[in-house]
């Protein structure tokens, strides 16, 4: 396996520290409802994680919520929330924070603002020579367009905070310096230690926390530690809306929106159907593509099955299918390419339709076996991806199952008015299947398939 690292800029074979592999990544600031960029982080993740156990490799997965921040707080006064009610109950964490940002202090690594009342800690950026090394950016280009803290009271431009003193009602707890509350890159540092070690195998985000947050992550925990914070950055490409990034501050469509028209399975197919590095512009006619694309392969696995019927298991597995699993584990291999896997289960699917939608005259049993060595390949390859093939999870076209075995009784009763060459029954059939339920009837060698309109 191979995996592209954001500290070298080069795709480098991936050999964990040790078993199980630690992965940690920067999660949701829940200031508002996740979009579909959100969603793209996730199920790419999630993805690396699948193929990860897939290859034999035991994982150690950690997804943050940063469940205290500035954009937090601003949302809870928008909304007349109180942010200080959530985030009490994880008073725990805050003083694993205080402990860190006490350490950065005594190793010189850290500096208090003093004054009266309460004060701000900020990290030296100074201190740490390989500052910029993940983002390389120079000095100049950090302090031009870097979402830097701006504090006239800092050392240095690129300081950041790692306490920040509370102002009027917003939450805080007790510190050695006042009433307060961690910065937001000191709780991802403590986060992932607390729960996978002061060395990760993989961190991940979106690639815009490669500055400042993964910078001052990186700057921080190495100081602390003196050891390399992580062996591979992995940074997902943002999702855009026109010439923007899809941001709470812009355009954003949200996942539950998106959810009301169009199933989950297809939505997750549309997030991994370019590979996670690339940056792409959300269209709403390349999620209908991803939706048929779906559909295909839903039908695919049903045709399949039921052309498969009672047939046994074959010994050994047919050389083409192994071919299809060999050229979507190539895929996968190589930066987790999940556009190019998904072109291995489309092949695959191709394939199962010629042998299902074609009976061979005396060759039905060979031709079953056949399909139920691909059928194990396609529900092995969609479970990696974490695609389901369930038409049941249509919800836009969602039914209760006394209504389906309504319609699956009128389907069946159709198929014997035709094998009777009861034609005009058939057809009448079909016409009360259409007007009560919405349904499509198709038929085919293998049998007749509904699906609603």
């Amino acid at each position: 396996m191979r995996i592209t690292n954001t500290l070298t800029g080069e795709k480098e074979a991936f050999v964990p520290a040790s078993l199980p592999v630690r992965m940690y990544v920067c999660g949701l600031t829940p200031k508002n409802e996740p979009h579909l960029g959100h969603a793209r982080l996730f199920v790419a993740s999630d993805v690396m994680r699948r193929y990860l156990e897939y290859r034999g490799y035991p994982v150690n997965y950690v997804q943050n919520f940063t469940d205290i921040d500035d954009r937090i707080i601003q949302a809870g006064l928008r909304e007349g929330i109180p942010a200080s009610e959530a985030a009490k109950r994880y008073t725990a964490d805050y003083f694993r924070d205080m402990n860190l940002v006490q350490k950065l202090i005594e190793q010189g690594h850290a500096y208090v603002l003093e004054g009266e009342g309460d004060r701000d800690v900020y990290f030296s950026t100074g201190s740490f020579p390989g500052y910029g090394k993940l983002s390389r950016r120079n000095r100049e280009a950090m302090e031009a367009g870097g979402r830097l803290e701006p504090d006239e009271r800092k050392r240095n431009p690129r300081d950041f905070a790692l306490w920040k003193a509370a102002k009027p009602g917003e939450p805080w707890w007790d510190s050695p310096w006042g009433h307060g509350r961690p910065g937001w890159h000191i709780e991802c540092s403590t986060m992932a230690m607390e729960m996978l070690g002061e060395q990760i195998d993989i961190h991940g985000g979106g690639a815009d926390l490669i500055f400042p947050h993964h910078e001052n992550e990186i700057a921080q925990s190495e100081s602390l530690t003196g050891k390399p914070f992580a062996r591979y950055w992995v940074h997902t490409g943002l999702l855009h809306v026109g010439e923007e990034k899809m941001a709470h501050s812009g355009n954003f469509v949200t996942i539950r929106s998106a959810l009301q028209v169009t199933p989950a399975p297809a939505l997750r197919l549309y997030l991994l159907s370019q590979s996670y590095r690339t940056p792409f512009t959300y269209l709403p006619e390349q999620v209908g593509a991803a939706v048929k694309r779906w559909h295909r392969w839903v039908e695919a696995r049903q045709s399949a099955a039921r052309f498969v019927g009672d047939a046994p298991a074959l010994e050994r597995e047919p050389e083409e299918f192994t071919h299809y699993r060999e050229e979507f584990i190539a895929a996968m291999d190589d930066d987790f390419n999940t556009s190019a896997g998904m072109a291995a289960v489309d092949a695959l699917v191709r394939r199962l339709n010629e042998i299902t939608g074609k009976p061979v005259p005396g060759q039905e049993r060979g031709q079953r076996e056949l399909a139920r060595a691909g059928l194990a390949v396609l529900d092995e390859l969609t479970g990696i991806l974490g695609i389901a093939l369930d038409p049941a999870l249509d919800r836009h076209h969602a039914i209760d199952d006394a209504t389906r075995a309504q319609i699956e009784t009128l389907v069946d009763a159709r198929s014997l008015a035709r094998q009777a060459r009861n034609w005009q029954e058939a057809d009448r059939i079909r016409q009360e299947l259409d007007e009560r339920f919405g349904v499509i009837v198709q038929d085919g060698p293998t049998g007749s398939t509904w699906e609603l309109k």
